[in-house]
C-alpha cells in the first residue's frame, strides 16, 4: 500500500536485484497486491513489477490494468480479501490520527500478515499498542526505514549492542533541518533562505512544518525509545522546539565558541527535541543533510552511526532488509 517514491523504489530495487537475492538469500518474493490512492492491482500468482511501474508512470495509477485493476477497490479491501504472507506499508505520514496506514497495519495483523512499514504516524502514535496487537496475533512488525532511511540506525542499537545497555541516545534524525542549518552556518544565510533553497533541492516540502518544527524528528525518537529502550511512550511524551527562530547572529555566537546549532533529539531525562550548541569536534557534528546518532551504553561507551536519513532507494533498502529477517525468523521457527 502506497506507490509514491518509496513504494516505486522499492519495486525497482526486486527487478534489480531478483537474481541475487535468489542466489544469495534464497528469496524470491511475489508481490500479489499494489493498491494507489486510486485502486489496485491484484494477481494472485504475482505482479509483473516491470509492467506495474510502467502504467504507474504512463497512467497515474496501479489500478489502470486491464487484466488486473480493481479502479473501485481500496487499500483495506484488498488488505482483508487478499491472501498474502506480509504487508509492505508506505503510504504517507499522518501524525494527527495515523490514518490510513494505522487502519491497514491493524487490518493485516488481524488477518496474519506481517507488516514492514516506513510510515511514521502510526508508530509515534501507538507502538506500544501496535506491538501487543502484533504479539497478540503472532506476526511480525518491522519499521527499520521509518529511521534513518538506510542507514542502520535501528539495528545497531538493538543488534550490534546485544548484551550492552543503552542508557541514553542523541542525535541529528531529520536531513532536512540539518542540511538548512549547515547552509546557515557555512554561507552566513537567513533561515528562510535556507528553507527555499532545500525546497528547490528536494529536500523539504512545499509545508515544511514536519521538518522545521521538529515534529518528523519527535516521531523517530518515539520510534527509538519503545524499540531500543523498551520505553512505552508516544509523541505526546516528547518536548518539541524546531528551528525556525535561529537566527545567523545566534550561529555566529555558538561558533566563536568552537561550536555550531543542530536540531538534536535526545533520550535521557525525558525525550527532548531542540536546537542545542554543539562541538564542531562531535561525531554529531555533521553536515548536508545527513543524519547521525550516538548511542551511550553501559559497557562499549559512545558509539556513532552516520548516514543518509531519507531517499527512495534508501528507505527501499530498509525495506527489503526488513522482509529479509522476517524471512530468516520464520526460518529459524520452522528449524526449531
Amino acid at each position: 500500500t502506497g506507490c509514491g517514491v518509496v513504494g516505486q523504489s522499492f519495486m525497482q530495487l526486486l527487478v534489480r536485484r531478483e537474481a541475487e537475492l535468489v542466489k544469495n538469500h534464497g528469496f524470491r518474493p511475489r508481490i500479489v497486491a499494489v493498491v494507489d490512492r486510486k485502486g489496485a492491482a491484484v494477481n494472485p500468482k504475482g505482479l509483473d513489477l516491470e509492467d506495474v511501474l510502467s502504467l504507474k508512470a504512463e497512467k497515474g495509477t496501479v489500478a489502470a490494468s486491464r487484466e488486473y485493476g480493481h479502479p473501485d477497490m481500496s487499500a483495506l479491501e484488498i488488505i482483508e480479501s487478499v491472501e498474502a504472507e506480509a504487508l509492505v506499508e508506505a503510504t504517507p505520514t499522518n501524525i494527527k490520527d495515523g490514518e490510513p496506514g494505522l487502519s491497514h497495519i491493524k487490518a493485516a495483523f488481524k488477518t496474519g500478515k506481517h507488516v514492514v512499514t516506513t510510515n511514521k504516524g502510526p508508530l509515534a502514535l501507538a507502538l506500544p499498542a501496535l506491538t501487543e496487537l502484533a504479539d497478540y496475533n503472532k506476526v511480525c512488525l518491522r519499521f527499520s526505514g521509518t529511521v534513518g532511511g538506510g542507514t542502520p540506525i535501528l539495528e545497531l542499537a538493538k543488534k550490534g549492542l546485544l548484551g550492552d545497555k543503552i542508557v541514553s541516545i542523541r542525535g541529528i534524525l531529520n536531513g532536512t533541518t540539518n542540511y538548512i542549518l549547515t547552509e546557515m552556518d557555512e554561507r552566513g544565510i537567513t533561515f528562510q533562505q535556507a528553507l527555499e533553497e532545500a525546497q528547490k533541492k528536494g529536500y523539504a516540502e512545499a509545508d515544511p512544518s514536519m521538518d522545521v518544527d521538529g515534529i518528523d524528528a519527535a516521531c523517530k525518537l518515539v520510534i527509538m525509545a519503545n524499540w531500543i529502550m523498551n520505553k512505552k511512550v508516544t509523541l505526546k511524551d516528547v518536548e518539541i522546539q524546531g528551528v525556525r527562530n535561529i537566527s545567523p547572529s545566534a550561529l555566529e555566537e555558538a561558533s566563536k565558541k568552537g561550536c555550531t546549532l543542530k536540531l538534536i533529539g535526545s533520550i535521557d531525562d525525558g525525550l527532548k527535541v531542540k536546537p542545542r550548541e554543539i562541538s564542531r569536534r562531535d561525531p554529531l557534528c555533521v553536515g548536508g543533510a545527513l543524519n547521525a546518532v550516538t548511542f551511550v551504553s553501559e559497557f562499549a561507551g559512545e558509539e556513532t552511526i552516520i548516514g543518509r536519513g531519507a531517499g527512495g532507494m534508501e528507505t527501499a533498502s530498509a525495506v527489503l532488509r526488513d522482509l529479509l529477517y522476517i524471512k530468516q525468523d520464520l526460518a529459524s521457527k520452522l528449524i526449531v
